[in-house]
């Protein structure tokens, strides 16, 4: 007798069901959504402009001096300044006033943190010594010094300028600092606050 032959069962493919409507507008909506936030978060960090004097601001070099350092390079460069100011310009004092200016503000900016108070005290004994070359006086020295403080009587008011951008420029970057480390303060109390276990009741 013929025995029936047996086949191996074969796995028909499973037929899925299409999702309903529903679910197919909600994914679009989400997917249509999410994409279009995305869209919108670049368009609007394109769009935001930043001003063309902060992008100088940010290329400048930033070092850290200490307070000496800044010391050294303030009287540095304003002796510099003088001789140049003297062999380019004659001595002009506007010239000598408008660099004096800007070293007080590089000074006061580039002095690391924990030297602060120092800038404004460099910034007055730079002009002095950078006023040394293009101080008008013939003879010895004691006819160098009455030069010199003239010069500094009659661009008594540059002295007074520098002086005080330096001052502004530290007393912005310490209340900076100070907000900056309050903050953090706060931060550090709500953080432990929020980890610290909460008290047991005691039951009767």
């Amino acid at each position: 007798m013929e025995q029936p032959r047996t086949r191996p069962p074969q796995s028909r493919p499973r037929r899925t069901a299409p999702l309903p409507p529903q679910a197919q507008g909600g994914r679009d909506e989400r997917a249509g959504t999410t994409s279009g936030s995305g869209t919108v978060y670049r368009a609007a960090r394109q769009g935001r402009r930043v001003a063309p004097i902060v992008l100088a601001l940010r290329r400048f070099p930033n070092p850290r001096l200490t307070g000496l350092g800044s010391g050294l390079f303030c009287v540095a460069a304003m002796v510099v300044f003088g001789f140049l100011d003297l062999l380019l310009f004659d001595g002009a004092a506007a010239v000598y006033g408008v660099l004096f200016l800007l070293v007080s503000g590089l000074a006061a900016g580039w002095v690391r943190k924990a030297d602060l108070v120092t800038a404004p005290v460099a910034v007055p004994i730079a002009f002095a010594a950078g006023a040394v070359p293009i101080a008008e006086a013939t003879g010895g020295t004691g006819a160098r010094l009455m030069g010199v403080f003239t010069t500094l009587a009659m661009n008594a008011v540059w002295l007074y300028a520098g002086t005080l951008l330096a001052g502004v420029v530290v007393t912005v970057r310490k209340v900076r600092l100070m907000t900056r480390r309050a903050a953090q303060r706060r931060a550090g109390q709500a953080t432990s606050s929020s980890t610290a276990p909460a008290p047991r009741r005691r039951t009767a």
